[in-house]
């Protein structure tokens, strides 16, 4: 059987161990990256295609007349057109929970950089600023503790509930917020409240049409002035143009971001022309651990070979209950 990888160079800097992929089929075809234009032809002969996120077109699909399955390489799904695939009897899998420990440490990476002016201070020491100082401790910008501080969780899946033992283990009152405009379920706090009440607030919930800048410039009037958000799950969670004015006025102390709503960028992009000294970026590499990585092509793999053996697998579409939308 023949598989077909349009967008290799998104999961790899050739340090990943392809052995699981080669025993679950063969052969494969590994593509750097693959533009609309190639991926017709790229995986017109292909039973098995994976990708990360290139998108996978109706066109696409009617193209690849042996086409068996759609593997996302992500758990995200939306670069495929679910519809088409369902007409064509294809089901569509995913992968689950193989970033969780690399997207959790990025999480406190963030926040202790926030807290303890960790850049400010390597750069302070690099432009001799220490070199200069008459103490032996310049303490140029505040340094903060996590203990005893609150942390708002938006989003309790896997990875909020990974974020919240570790917070518990720093010292840290955690509040779990409820969704937005409903009334909190036992065990968690009205969304409002959690935003008044959090000195950080994470982001860890899914994208959708509800939760689309679900923190905008209403969100940011009831956080406190010396709150800290982060966000390492989708960028369009966040209206960036509120989160600049936010920034730039000083309505919160600072932001952390490894997601924004263009990926990768523009030049022009205003957050990243602006960038308030406020404002820490990282791009979209919380997940991104070798580790990580490689538990994906992992779980890849045995989505693949379980499909083969009809077994259970990670499926998005069950092509004999799915009911398109």
């Amino acid at each position: 059987m023949r598989a077909v990888f349009l967008d290799f160079g998104s999961v790899t800097r050739g340090d990943m161990d392809c052995a699981a992929l080669e025993r679950a089929i063969s052969p494969w075809q590994y593509h750097h990256d693959s533009s609309e234009a190639e991926v017709l032809e790229r995986i017109r002969e292909a039973e098995v295609i994976v990708s990360n996120k290139v998108f996978i077109s109706r066109a696409a699909i009617a193209a690849a007349k042996h086409l068996k399955l759609i593997c996302v390489a992500a758990t995200g799904y939306n670069n495929v057109d679910l519809v088409a695939a369902f007409e064509r009897n294809i089901p569509v899998c995913n992968v689950r929970g193989y970033a969780t420990p690399s997207v959790v440490q990025h999480v406190f990476m963030l926040m202790l950089n926030l807290a303890r002016h960790f850049v400010d201070y390597q750069e302070l020491v690099k432009r001799g600023g220490w070199q200069e100082s008459r103490f032996f401790c310049p303490l140029d910008f505040g340094i903060q503790e996590l203990s005893g501080k609150t942390l708002g969780i938006i989003g309790y899946g896997e990875l909020g509930h990974a974020v919240a033992q570790i917070a518990q283990a720093f010292g840290m009152q955690v509040l779990i917020a409820d969704h937005k405009d409903k009334l909190p379920r036992s065990g968690r706090m009205a969304f409002d409240e959690v935003m008044q009440q959090a000195d950080f607030i994470t982001l860890h919930c899914p994208l959708s049409p509800d939760t689309h800048h679900l923190i905008s410039r209403r969100e940011f009037e009831l956080m406190k002035p010396s709150a800290y958000l982060i966000n390492t799950a989708r960028g369009q969670l966040v209206n960036e143009a509120d989160l600049l004015h936010c920034l730039s006025t000083s309505r919160i102390a600072g932001a952390a971001i490894d997601v924004i709503q263009e990926e990768p960028p523009g030049k022009d992009n205003p957050i990243l022309q602006q960038q308030p000294v406020n404002l820490i970026i990282t791009p979209h590499i919380a997940w991104a651990s070798r580790e990580s990585r490689q538990r994906l092509l992992d779980q890849l793999a045995g989505n693949i070979g379980n499909f083969l053996q009809n077994r259970p697998f990670n499926q998005i579409i069950d092509v004999l209950n799915y009911t398109p939308k």
